[in-house]
Formats: structure tokens, sequence, C-alpha cells
């Protein structure tokens, strides 16, 4: 069977956090098939260039009328906008109790809050013509939530859960809505969540800083990821898309539906140390 080219889907892209680690291949991706890029970092900077790029300035903390006005951007330079994927998304390791409780907030409402605005902007300009797909990239996290990332694997989850909500209330639209779950992916995520060096955290926290290092160091590479998006966009998928390891992406999920929800917490303990 001939290779379908994503072109032949989707004319036009925006890639939120397309600087570096999953955005960065997903945008690679796209234009290797044909898609005209619209990439955007906190750092414009970092984007790359060539043909089929084209680099923008966008920060999640800078609220709701940025990110109207980003998808406004793209819909006025390439004349529609096709396809959305939101990865743009930071972690912040710490104890609930540890961290200020502004630190959870702000990842919450930029995370959260101004991902519902990117969301919503994408979903309008979509529906008056009846084309296109809206992919949240959220985290297993949002099943096997990670200690001491709790802010993050709220954010995660609603980020899930808004993207269900979206395909429950269009389903006649024309537009596809799919919550892409990565596992573990050999990025750069690791090195930036630390809110204070980890030698200064308790105990537990650094079993658990460990354990993810030791994990993410083994992970695959972040092309798997764009592959397995690759898949689910030309087969026009909605709902969840898990990717990773075999173990990560099927068999976790596959025993967690099976063990006990008090047995799959110790396991979950035990595996990061923090009993």
């Amino acid at each position: 069977m001939p290779r379908i080219p994503l072109r032949s889907r989707f004319r036009t892209a925006l890639v939120t956090g397309a600087g570096s680690g999953l955005g960065r291949v997903f945008a690679d991706m796209l234009r290797s098939e044909g898609v005209e890029v619209w990439g955007t970092s906190r750092r414009p900077e970092s984007l790359p260039g060539g043909e089929g790029f084209h680099p923008a300035a966008f920060d999640l903390a800078a609220g709701d009328a940025a990110a109207e006005a980003l998808v406004g951007q793209v819909e006025d330079e390439s004349g529609g906008l096709d396809l959305l994927v939101h990865n743009a998304g930071y972690g912040v390791f710490g104890g609930i109790l540890d961290q200020p409780l502004a630190v959870w907030r702000a990842q919450l409402d930029e995370m959260l809050g101004s991902s519902l605005a990117l969301n919503r902007a994408a979903f309008v300009a979509m529906a008056t013509r009846r084309h296109g797909a809206i992919v949240n990239v959220t985290s297993m996290a949002v099943e096997f939530p990670i200690p001491y990332l709790s802010g993050y694997n709220i954010a995660k989850a609603g980020l899930a859960a808004l993207t269900e909500s979206l395909l429950l209330e269009a389903p006649a639209a024309g537009i596809s809505f799919v919550d892409f779950r990565p596992g573990d992916y050999r990025t750069g995520f690791n090195q930036t969540m630390f809110a204070s060096p980890p030698q200064t955290l308790p105990a537990a926290a650094q079993r658990v800083a460990r354990r993810l290092d030791a994990t993410l160091a083994k992970a695959p590479h972040a092309e798997r990821a764009a592959r397995d998006l690759r898949r689910a966009l030309v087969q026009g998928r909605s709902g969840v898309v898990r990717s990773g390891s075999f173990f990560q992406a099927v068999l976790a999920p596959l025993g967690a539906r099976l063990v006990p929800l008090a047995l799959r917490r110790a396991v979950m303990a035990r595996y990061f140390g923090v009993r």
C-alpha cells in the first residue's frame, strides 16, 4: 500500500513548544511530509529555520489573549489552520508542601488556562471549515501520576479531560481530537524541572529523581513518538493515543485495568522509592 503523505490531509500546522524535545521532532516530521509548520517557543532563537517552517514567539504565561492572538496570526499567515499540536508545557519537581502555592497555581494557570484558550481558538477556526485536528500532548502521568510532580500530573490530567470534552461536544464538526499520551522519551525534560537543586530535596524526592533519570536514560528516542503521532493523524484517530515502550504504552495500561487500585498504588510507590 502506498504511503499516504500528511500533506494530503493537512496543509498547515501549529506546533507549540517546537524548540526542543517532542515538539521539535513533531515539527520536523510534519515538515518532512510537506506540511507548512508554524512552530513556537518562549525562546524563538531556539527554533529551527528552513523552508516550510515559520517561527513564532509564544509563552503560556502570557495568558488567554496571547493564545488567541497566536491562532489568529497563523490563520492570517497560512490562510487557514488545519492542525494544532499543543505540546508546550513544563514540570516543577518538588513536594506539595515544600513549594509555595503560587508555584503550583502558576503551572495550572499556564498549562490549563492558556491551553483552554488555545484549544478554543483553534476549534473556532477549524469549525468554520469543518476540517482539522487538535492534538493535545498530555502524558502517561494521566494514568500513572509521578511523585513530586503534582502540578504536572494535575495539568496533564486536566488537558486530557479537555480533549475528551471537546470530542463529546463536537462529534459532527469534522474535527479530530487526540489525547496523545507519551511515556518516557529521551529528551531534556528532567533537566529543566527542578525548582531547587536535587541534593537539597528530602531523601524520598531524591530517590524519585534518580529513578526518573535512570528511566529516561534508557527510554526510546523521540522519533518513535513522531511515528506514532503520524500514524494517528493518517488514520484520522480521535481519543486517547498512547506512545512509548511496549511496557509503558501497552502492558502497563492493561495491567492497571486488571490490578486492584491498592496494589497498583503499592507497586508505584515501591517503583519510585517513596515508601
